[in-house]
């Protein structure tokens, strides 16, 4: 391991942090225009972006200068060391302003406690570089718009990742240019669309910020201001999930924009290189690929079977409603408020079809948006929403999860081998479509799901030491390491991460960085081995 490459690259990647966190910080000096210099720079979220440009640009630059003999020493191994680490120090970075913002007290989530406050902060902005969506916010519309623009800025750069936009930003970065590339595009495999991975790279970001600017567009269009509509979109191409209301999308009280959304967060979910096929008019790549249409199956039959459910059944009985666990223990009265509000959003089979499809689009593609309170709903639908967390998104889309082609993948093993038992003399590999899986990509896959499965495993019991709920434990393991934000109970659709205890919370910031660098890129540079010469 050449440690001045690493350090080299990181520093690239403080500078590119710094030139990031310049939005916001227009944002906070504009909001307070009325103060007048010197008072403007008195404002904690002024002057708490300067010092968090300055960290970035300072030590960025100075270990630039240090570390530039290593310039020419990344490979494999130093990129996956960089895409960790640099995630790591990126949202160090990313959590100053609101630690600033906890800490002096001016937040309803403020504590005056110097490790809670720290551990909020970078929980919350480690949960939107990994696209997660799980806040600590209790009061959403409270926060100074410089930080809500800090928060879906960090979903944007996280969703095609921050890395490969610095590749596209720094050609010289080539060197480590495919580990780096590997250990962040999300999925089993990295298309490139071009010999160089630079263009790829410049191609994926393009598409990216093509469908960004459609959609907010349309939601400007559907009612939304210009900074809603952009907050949401970072959210929803990202398939992030934070929202700039404290109700979510459901505050918006808008059927366009909830269709508009659950349009992109299903463009969002689907691999990015397909998009730049069909967007070439080469729309049979779409239906020729068996992960889009997996996707596409799965997404439609839960919409249908979560509709007629729905329809059917109504919501649970209040009586069972009232026996989930909450961490804000409600009233009875509250409790029968919100029950009561939560029916008015099911009262034909219209509303059905739209909460339903919503929910389920962003739930599949880990966008973590809501529109009505999915904890309600018959248990059937919870059990087969908080399945569907395992699922994820595409391979290389923005969507987190396992991803479809793995699960897809798995399931050809499993019945491959029931086929083995019966005819102990087939010879058969695993196709998908007419085409065989290689043998090391499919052991690659099996161990990875392996891992995934055991790493929710791990982390559901050790949040029991820490969470009064069986239920709500396992949730909140899945809902970070699938990077989807909303799980069921305690951390269910209209609460919060904000009650959990400060060790339970660095718990999941392990898990919300795991789920999105995709196992592998983590455990690899977790190995004493990694870093020997």
């Amino acid at each position: 391991m050449h440690k001045t490459a690493v350090g080299y690259a990181i520093g690239k990647l403080m500078q590119v942090m710094g030139v990031a966190l310049l939005t916001p910080l227009g944002i906070a000096l504009w909001d307070n225009r009325g103060l007048g210099f010197p008072d403007i720079l008195h404002q904690t979220e002024v002057y708490s972006f300067l010092l968090a440009i300055g960290i970035s640009f300072v030590a960025g630059t100075a270990m630039v200068i240090a570390f530039r003999r290593g310039q020419d020493l990344q490979r494999l191994r130093e990129g996956y060391a960089i895409v960790t680490i640099g995630w790591l120090v990126l949202t160090f970075i990313g959590a100053i302003p609101l630690f600033f913002y906890f800490y002096t007290g001016y937040s309803e989530n403020g504590s005056g406690n110097f490790l809670l406050d720290f551990t909020n902060a970078y929980f919350e902005i480690m949960s939107g570089f990994t696209t997660t969506g799980a806040t600590i916010l209790t009061n959403i519309e409270a926060t100074p718009r410089s930080l809500l623009f800090l928060r879906a800025l960090t979903h944007w750069l996280g969703g095609m990742g921050i890395i490969t936009l610095a590749i596209v930003i720094f050609p010289a970065m080539s060197g480590s240019a495919y580990g780096m590339f590997r250990g962040e595009v999300p999925g089993p495999t990295t298309d490139k669309l071009r010999p160089r991975l630079t263009q790829t790279a410049q191609i994926l970001w393009g598409v990216y910020l093509l469908f960004t600017i459609a959609e907010t567009i349309l939601l400007m269009f559907a009612g939304m201001n210009l900074f809603d509509a952009v907050c949401h979109t970072f959210a929803t191409m990202a398939t992030g999930g934070f929202s700039t209301k404290n109700a979510s999308i459901a505050a918006y009280h808008s059927d366009a924009i909830e269709w508009i959304i659950i349009v992109f967060m299903y463009f969002a979910g689907i691999n990015f290189v397909l998009h730049f096929k069909a967007l070439r008019g080469n729309l049979q790549s779409l239906f020729k690929n068996r992960e889009y249409v997996f996707y596409t199956g799965v997404i439609v039959a839960t919409i249908l079977i979560a509709t007629v459910i729905l329809y059917h059944f109504g919501l649970s009985s209040e009586v069972e409603v009232a026996e989930h666990f909450r961490a804000g223990y409600p009233s009875a009265e509250q409790v029968h408020e919100h029950y009561a509000a939560q029916s008015k959003t099911i009262t034909s089979f219209y509303d059905c079809l739209r909460v339903a499809s919503f929910q389920t689009v962003s739930i599949v593609t880990t966008t973590g948006f809501i529109t009505a309170d999915f904890d309600l709903w018959h248990d059937f639908i919870r059990f087969l929403l908080l399945f569907l967390m395992f699922f994820g998104g595409c391979a290389g889309s923005t969507g987190g999860g396992m991803k479809h082609i793995r699960i897809l993948v798995v399931i050809k093993v499993a019945l491959l081998e029931l086929r083995k038992l019966i005819q102990p003399r087939l010879v058969a590999s695993v196709k998908i479509g007419n085409q065989p899986v290689e043998v090391d990509r499919v052991i690659h896959i099996v161990s990875f799901f392996i891992l995934f499965m055991g790493i929710f495993a791990i982390q559901g019991a050790l949040l029991t030491l820490f969470i009064p709920d069986l239920i709500t434990s396992f949730a909140a393991s899945i809902a970070t390491l699938g990077n989807i934000g909303p799980g069921l109970a305690g951390v269910g659709a209209v609460e919060n991460y904000a009650w959990i205890p400060i060790p339970g919370k660095w718990i999941l910031v392990f898990s919300m960085l795991v789920g999105r660098l995709e196992i592998f890129t983590v455990l690899i540079v977790l190995r004493v081995a990694t870093w020997r010469k």
